[in-house]
């Protein structure tokens, strides 16, 4: 006998013509799986920046308009003049959105039988949805004794934090900068960098971040707000000889700070006056958007030295299938300590398109992290 159909909602977003982009619950129908396929009924997907990026665009959020039915809400707002032309590309489309979740495997095809029953983690997008449809090879098996909430995070920041220090090591530094380091990721790579006794420069935005940085064992926080900020980045770079950084912020003066602040740390050996600065390279990754703004950058740190965007994807093609489990297989016996998640939401499908609920994980706010949990619906 033939398994019927699933039917479920899935959190859906599409750019219109006329500039708004529109967020929708929209029915969907899964068929029977292939032979090394799964079916997952979905219990937990996290709300992380790089979703934020697809679900919300540049819209302006100050535009929000709720309608529909309080199960079937529709989220309307418009972009600001001017933006359309960049995400021509996405016209008209209805796209899935979430990058990582976990849940129950509830149907296999043949050569996947053994994950039935199974709560999995995975990695594939759409996983705002109330069941996913996968290669048996996209999930991940969870140890006995971890729920789903607790699986649903493990590969984007888990692995992004690990990336960060196998760039360090592969392209030959010793010791990390890394800013918004109180977020769930930046605790994650504090973690890893005190169990591999690596040096890591955290900065943070305010005493409070700072504060919970130095419980959780970092040795060097700065408070990016504080007068003698700068001072105490370039002594920092000085003693640890970090001379690589990852930035979440991306706009603004952050990246220029840290350059100068290597530039600082490298000037104070030296013995004779180079008008083209230091010899050593300072390497500045931006890897996240906190501020959408322009990148400035003085160009007063001397002429060795490079600022590029990080995407983890492209570096775990580069690292290759190898690399890549021995990673996986670090997050997985770890995921309740070094890379363990905290959320302080769980929202439903249907409360994640609330305007006010928007306005709050839009944020992006240290130590508020949502998760969506699609069963609730």
């Amino acid at each position: 006998m033939t398994d019927p159909e699933i039917r479920g909602i899935e959190l859906r977003t599409m750019l219109q013509s006329d500039e708004t982009i529109v967020l929708s619950l929209e029915d969907v129908v899964l068929g029977a799986p292939e032979a090394d396929e799964v079916v997952v009924r979905v219990q937990a997907a996290p709300l992380n920046p790089s979703d934020l990026a697809l679900l919300l665009g540049p819209g302006d959020l100050s535009t929000m308009v709720r309608s529909g039915t309080a199960e079937r809400p529709r989220l309307t707002l418009s972009l600001p003049p001017g933006r359309g032309a960049a995400l021509a590309a996405r016209l008209g489309q209805s796209l899935p959105a979430g990058n990582e979740g976990a849940g129950v495997v509830i149907r296999a095809g043949a050569a996947a039988a053994s994950l039935l029953g199974k709560t999995v983690a995975m990695l594939g997008g759409a996983m705002y949805t109330q069941y996913r449809r996968l290669k048996a090879r996209d999930c991940v098996i969870l140890p006995d004794g971890v729920a789903a909430q607790e699986g649903a995070s493990m590969f984007v920041n888990p692995l992004t934090s690990l990336a960060m220090v196998e760039t360090m090591r592969l392209e030959g530094h010793t010791a990390l900068v890394h800013t918004a380091a109180a977020s769930n990721l930046g605790q994650m790579l504090n973690r890893i960098c005190l169990a591999d006794g690596i040096a890591l420069v955290n900065i943070v935005r305010s005493q409070g971040q700072a504060d919970l940085l130095r419980s959780l064992g970092a040795p060097i926080v700065l408070d990016s707000a504080t007068p003698d900020f700068v001072a105490a980045l370039a002594d920092a770079v000085a003693r640890t000889g970090a001379t690589i950084a990852f930035d979440a912020i991306g706009g603004g003066t952050m990246a220029n700070s840290i350059l100068h602040a290597m530039e600082a740390a490298a000037s104070r050996n030296a013995t004779a006056y180079s008008r083209y600065g230091s010899s050593v390279h300072k390497q500045v990754y931006i890897y996240g958007m906190l501020d959408t703004g322009p990148t400035f950058l003085d160009r007063g740190f001397g002429f060795s030295w490079s600022v590029s965007g990080f995407l983890l994807t492209p570096f775990l093609a580069r690292l290759g299938r190898e690399g890549i489990e021995r990673l996986r297989g670090r997050v997985l016996r770890d995921l309740k300590t070094t890379f363990a998640s905290h959320y302080t939401h769980t929202i439903s499908l249907a409360e994640a398109l609330g305007p006010t609920v928007v306005l709050e994980y839009a944020k992006k706010a240290t130590g508020r992290k949502y998760l969506i949990d699609p069963s609730r619906d």
